[in-house]
């Protein structure tokens, strides 16, 4: 086995594992190329079928390509896909863009809690009808007891201190100090009760990793991290007013590659274009304890 051939095998090993072991589970795809990967390898973990819900969190202020090429993919991929907002929030215009609150602040309101929401079911979920390709209110409103989640260990510093299976409180609040070690590939798989459960099948992977795979696998991703012709392109998604563009010519998954391994990006963050990151001082641990992704 290659490097990447060794890192798929485990993935699909974790998302089978996290699939036998926990009762309503969900993956939360918010449609950057990390997430999309994730989505592929349950694919092949499931011989083409993913068996539980796809989960977007949608803030209302997402970048319009991503939308589009969230409903092409899961058309395309034949996914169960819901969505869910912090409707009384954007109603009541408590928002970052709406210059009330601070970009911290505002992810809290617009991604914490409507995640949390979601998970309870205590908001409202829109589930993708496949023969209208419209969204109806979905009549489902079962908590879920663990999410799949497409984070990895090198995009910022609290993200570092995650588990395969990470267990949360039943306000999926996280302790990371409490966090049982994994050692030697064996994960822990039997959980406290009330417990909610984030599973990381792709913590060991790195960008370049991510680019590679999505090269040699030829995964879609959005057009958003190619250059388009003006010079820049987004290494990093998110809601339009707080993620910025890079200055970048690279037009494709081979260049991108270049760029990671001795270009201008060898060095440089990856989120070091997304504005909660900067106000909370390069790490989100403040916004993950309280149960972001």
């Amino acid at each position: 086995m290659d490097h990447l051939q060794k890192l798929e095998s485990k993935s699909i090993y974790i998302l089978r594992e996290a699939y036998y072991h926990i009762e309503n589970l969900g993956m939360l795809w918010s449609v950057g190329k990390d997430s999309t990967v994730l989505a592929y390898l349950c694919r092949k973990a499931f011989f083409g079928h993913v068996p539980f819900p796809l989960i977007h969190i949608d803030t209302g202020f997402k970048i319009p390509e991503m939308i589009s090429f969230r409903d092409k993919l899961a058309l395309e991929w034949g996914l169960a896909m819901i969505y869910g907002q912090n409707e009384a929030i954007l109603k009541e215009k408590r928002t970052f863009p709406d210059k009330t609150v601070s970009c911290l602040e505002c992810c809290k309101k617009l991604k914490t809690e409507a995640l949390k929401q979601m998970i309870d079911g205590t908001s409202k979920r829109y589930k993708l009808n496949h023969s209208t390709k419209q969204y109806d209110e979905d009549s489902n409103q079962t908590p879920f007891n663990g999410l799949i989640v497409g984070i990895r260990a090198d995009e910022e510093g609290s993200r570092s201190k995650e588990r395969y299976f990470s267990v949360r409180n039943s306000n999926n609040s996280w302790n990371f100090e409490a966090q049982l070690p994994e050692f030697w590939g064996q994960f822990n798989t039997e959980f406290p009760r009330a417990s909610h459960v984030r599973v990381h099948p792709l913590l060991d992977w790195r960008e370049l990793d991510i680019w590679q795979y999505i090269r040699r696998e030829q995964i879609p991703v959005s057009s958003l991290y190619f250059d388009r012709g003006d010079g820049k392109r987004y290494r990093s998604l998110g809601c339009g007013p707080c993620t910025q563009p890079i200055c970048s010519k690279a037009r494709n998954p081979d260049e991108i590659i270049e760029e990671l391994k001795s270009g201008q990006l060898a060095h440089v963050a990856e989120r070091s274009g997304r504005g909660q990151d900067k106000e909370d001082r390069g790490g989100l641990e403040t916004l993950r304890k309280e149960g972001y992704m």
